[in-house]
């Protein structure tokens, strides 16, 4: 039976949680805590599978919170039960929370967003993954200059000036996330030239990402080629994949999520192929042979595919599980529940349609659209005009692409 403990720093909410969830006594095991600091003497006596914390609480808020039981119980997943008129605080819990809620919050929404959170922790964690990444070799931290712009961003002080200052102490990051800026991929009018021209058009979230795309492509960079992958159609695929999540009515605080785990859907190919480059190559010979999509021969190769490889290099990294999720499940979206079209569903789709965009000859097939999905989310209709959409931004990808040179 799985248990649950709740924060909240008024009774009266504790108590409407515990009426509304009442119903799901007989599955999980509830306690319910007034306050951070009661919180955290629970977890100290009793172990607990999730936390669902409210944000803004005197003395400790949920950030804070989540980071502690992070820090203590790294297992336990971490959910944020926030209203409205909190969003922006929050969002500074982003980079420690698996799942955010916003008020009021019925019991099947919760129980989605447990069982998606603890699926990606089993999936994470498990035997079979670990065995793939023990033979991946020591993998390298997150690089500095991400963990800066984490600190940055949490910090309410920051400007624009200061987060520029801090991609700037690593030159050959600058260097990319300019390169990056400036390529087909957001499709300027105009070259941009300085970081903090940078920073204020793609805001701190998107320069996050492309912090940890420059570093991902600089770290597992392949030292041999591999036939059948190609470093520039790579690049091409993530840059267009990020690019169509844009055509998604996703709710605000989801759409940076979302385009961040587009760039770096793929990221477990670069780690394959740089890292296990023997293996990776036959992988693409057997699934070019039998026409099959690449994941699923490399899940007979590896015991896992490069979405589960990339997750777990970007939660080792402490990306936001939003951006982890969506890179794990992104070729399997109905291992977990949805309950609206989220950031999961948007990379699934927008990664279908960038294939189905731009086809390489040498490329193994990519799975059809699940319509059942499709038709479960409420957009079946929009995508054939997604699929137009789509054409018409890798068109226009590679028209900059030869613009620039």
């Amino acid at each position: 039976m799985i248990r649950i403990l709740f924060v909240d720093d008024e009774q009266r909410e504790l108590d409407s949680l515990q009426q509304l969830l009442r119903p799901h006594r007989h599955q999980w095991e509830m306690a319910f805590a007034l306050g951070g600091e009661a919180a955290l003497a629970m977890m100290a006596s009793v172990p607990f599978d999730a936390i669902v914390s409210d944000m803004q609480m005197p003395g400790m808020d949920g950030s804070v919170l989540l980071e502690r039981v992070r820090q203590r119980h790294p297992k336990v997943v971490r959910i944020v039960l926030s209203g409205y008129t909190e969003l922006e605080a929050a969002f500074r819990a982003v980079q420690v929370a698996h799942q955010f809620l916003l008020k009021p919050c019925d019991a099947g929404t919760l129980q989605v967003a447990i069982e998606r959170a603890c699926s990606l922790q089993s999936i994470l964690s498990s035997e079979t993954l670990a065995a793939t990444a023990g033979a991946l070799g020591e993998l390298p931290s997150a690089p500095r200059v991400y963990t800066a712009l984490t600190q940055a961003l949490a910090d309410p002080d920051s400007s624009l000036e200061d987060i520029a200052r801090i991609v700037e102490r690593d030159v050959a990051i600058s260097a990319k996330v300019l390169q990056l800026v400036n390529s087909a991929f957001f499709g300027l009018t105009r070259n941009i030239t300085s970081l903090s021209h940078a920073v204020s058009y793609l805001g701190v979230s998107i320069l996050q990402s492309l912090v940890i795309s420059a570093e991902a492509f600089r770290i597992f960079n392949p030292s041999e080629p591999i036939e059948g992958f190609s470093i520039d159609e790579f690049q091409s695929h993530a840059g267009l994949t990020a690019r169509i999540t844009s055509l998604f009515s996703l709710a605000k605080y989801l759409v940076d999520s979302a385009m961040v785990a587009g760039l770096l859907h793929d990221v477990g190919k670069l780690v394959l192929a740089s890292r296990l480059p023997g293996r990776f190559r036959e992988a693409l010979r057997r699934a070019r042979e039998r026409q099959q999509p690449l994941y699923r021969v490399e899940e007979e190769v590896f015991g896992v595919s490069h979405a589960e490889v990339g997750a777990y290099l970007l939660g080792l990294w402490g990306l936001p599980t939003f951006v982890t999720e969506a890179v794990a499940h992104h070729h399997a979206p109905t291992r977990v529940p949805h309950h609206n079209f989220d950031p999961l569903a948007a990379v699934y789709l927008a990664n279908l349609l960038a294939h189905q965009a731009v086809r390489s000859p040498e490329e193994p097939p990519s799975d059809a659209v699940n319509q059942e999905l499709l038709e479960s989310l409420g957009v079946a209709d929009r995508y054939p005009a997604w699929q137009q959409a789509s054409q018409q931004l890798a068109a226009e990808s590679l028209e900059a692409s030869r613009a620039r040179g």
